[in-house]
């Protein structure tokens, strides 16, 4: 299984949704702080989209963990936050479950209040620890996966 996550992760690095797709059960659930809870059709969408508007973006993994059930990695991300112009380096670290030799549960963890001070400035800086921001981030970025 370490090599399926790797196949992910390289498959981001290069922007290739697809690849990072054929790696997902098509049951899968992903979520993050940015998202929330994404199931299958949803998760998928969003690494397209973020593959597609991912211009500049620029992934390191580590720490690769994984056994038949559950795996964990490390990884690390640079891009250009396009609603700002703002440069972002996100530290993530990912949880795995397996099921029929894929992916079946995705989720990242990560700093938001971190991530939002770099991507949004001082707002972000502000509010970015507060539940408010999150709920808010996550109806924003839910209505760019309506739209893409």
């Amino acid at each position: 299984m370490k090599e399926l996550i790797e196949t992910f992760y390289t498959g981001l690095n290069e922007q290739n949704a697809e690849k990072m797709i054929s790696c997902y059960h098509e049951d899968v659930v992903f979520e993050d702080p940015a998202f929330g809870k994404l199931n299958s059709d949803r998760a998928k969408k969003m690494w397209k989209m973020l593959c597609k508007n991912g211009k500049d973006m620029k992934i390191e993994f580590s720490k690769i963990e994984a056994n038949d059930q559950k795996g964990s990695a490390h990884w690390e991300a640079w891009y250009t936050f396009s609603q700002t112009g703002r440069s972002v380096h996100n530290s993530i670290d990912a949880e795995f479950e397996f099921k029929d030799g894929k992916i079946i549960k995705h989720i990242d963890h990560f700093n938001l209040h971190q991530w939002a001070s770099q991507a949004i400035g001082w707002k972000g800086k502000l509010l970015g620890g507060t539940n408010f921001f999150k709920k808010k981030l996550q109806q924003q970025t839910n209505r760019l996966l309506d739209k893409f």
